[in-house]
């Protein structure tokens, strides 16, 4: 399950929520349907992800993503990955790695940003900065970030857990 969580500065106004194959492919379109079939389509102005892909490796364009929606679209992670480590994990043991490991690559390097990394499309770094450093008041994570975590682990689970 994929959550997201709609907010206007720090106020939640809404979460959105659909399905995803494990190691699929439907990432990117599903949440291209998510979003622009929502109600809070036309009030959307970035969207951010927790990871470049969900559900193990289905890996999320986010050229198209942004393309598409016509807005921003940042990639944010706590820790940066060892790409070499998911190269080979795409490569040997999924199906459509290359194409997925390609997606990756295209976006160059991950970037760090106060405690994070991001990768991001159609937005400056000096504005991800701006935006993270704003976002970011209960974790490291931006708190769109945080809440649909939470929200996706009371869900998936019956009560949330870990640290978000």
């Amino acid at each position: 399950m994929v959550v997201g969580a709609v907010f206007t500065g720090l106020r939640l106004e809404g979460v959105l929520s659909a399905k995803v194959r494990r190691d699929g492919a439907n990432a990117t379109s599903t949440l291209l349907q998510l979003v622009a079939g929502s109600r809070f389509s036309s009030h959307i102005q970035v969207v951010l992800l927790q990871g470049i892909a969900f559900a193990g490796f289905n890996v999320i364009d986010l050229p198209k993503l942004h393309a598409e929606l016509g807005v921003p679209v940042i990639a944010v992670t706590r820790k940066h990955p060892n790409l070499e480590a998911v190269r080979q994990a795409l490569i040997s043991h999924v199906p459509a790695g290359k194409r997925k490991w390609s997606l990756i690559e295209k976006l160059g390097p991950m970037e760090p940003v106060g405690d994070v990394f991001v990768q991001r499309v159609g937005i400056s770094l000096d504005t991800v900065s701006a935006l993270v450093q704003r976002l970011a008041v209960n974790s490291v994570l931006p708190e769109p970030l945080r809440t649909a975590h939470i929200i996706a682990g009371g869900i998936t689970l019956g009560e949330s857990r870990h640290r978000a």
